[in-house]
């Protein structure tokens, strides 16, 4: 059984979280446990219209204040985390090891365990401080893994997009995905 803890942080890009944990609930060995910002509760408002306890695949939210929640150490015994998506606030936490809440300290765990911490950034265009938060976050040992749909698999719809990506992401973790579609060359 996978473990995997998904953060949802306050930048735009919700059409993509529901994406992803949809894949993630299709999946029969995954367990899927998330932590909600209070930018990211009100950005899901916005952009989704529901609140992260409607969405799909997560069995179990924590207080992103609480400090003495599992994510909180080593032990929990996490394989993996997304953060998606990952607000520049989130990522400057992140590469200067602050962890003012429950993401970030599970974000510092991750890394400290050497276990995969992926982070969806959100933000365009990117000025140098982000640039270099990146590039320290990935020297520390995170996949930085911005937005962006496959186009190539020629999707009908702003869900098809945003599933594309979901895929690219479960590629990331190691997931057999059903109903993944990949490239093919007929030439």
């Amino acid at each position: 059984m996978t473990k995997i803890l998904v953060a949802v942080t306050g930048a735009s890009a919700m059409l993509y979280v529901q994406s992803f944990l949809e894949m993630l609930d299709r999946e029969n060995n995954v367990t899927v446990h998330g932590i909600c910002s209070e930018a990211g509760e009100k950005v899901l408002e916005l952009e989704h219209k529901k609140g992260s306890r409607n969405l799909p695949a997560v069995t179990k939210w924590f207080d992103c204040k609480d400090f003495t929640a599992a994510p909180a150490s080593g032990s929990s015994g996490y394989d993996s985390m997304v953060v998606i998506p990952c607000s520049m606030g989130t990522l400057a936490a992140i590469s200067t090891g602050i962890t003012s809440n429950l993401i970030h300290r599970a974000a510092d765990v991750m890394l400290k365990e050497n276990k995969k911490l992926i982070l969806v950034t959100r933000e365009t265009p990117l000025n140098r401080t982000h640039l270099k938060n990146m590039l320290t976050v990935h020297d520390a040992g995170a996949t930085i893994c911005p937005p962006h749909p496959s186009f190539y698999l020629k999707p009908g719809s702003l869900e098809e997009a945003a599933m594309t990506f979901a895929w690219r992401l479960g590629d990331q973790l190691g997931l057999k995905m059903k109903g993944r579609k990949r490239w093919e060359n007929d030439e």
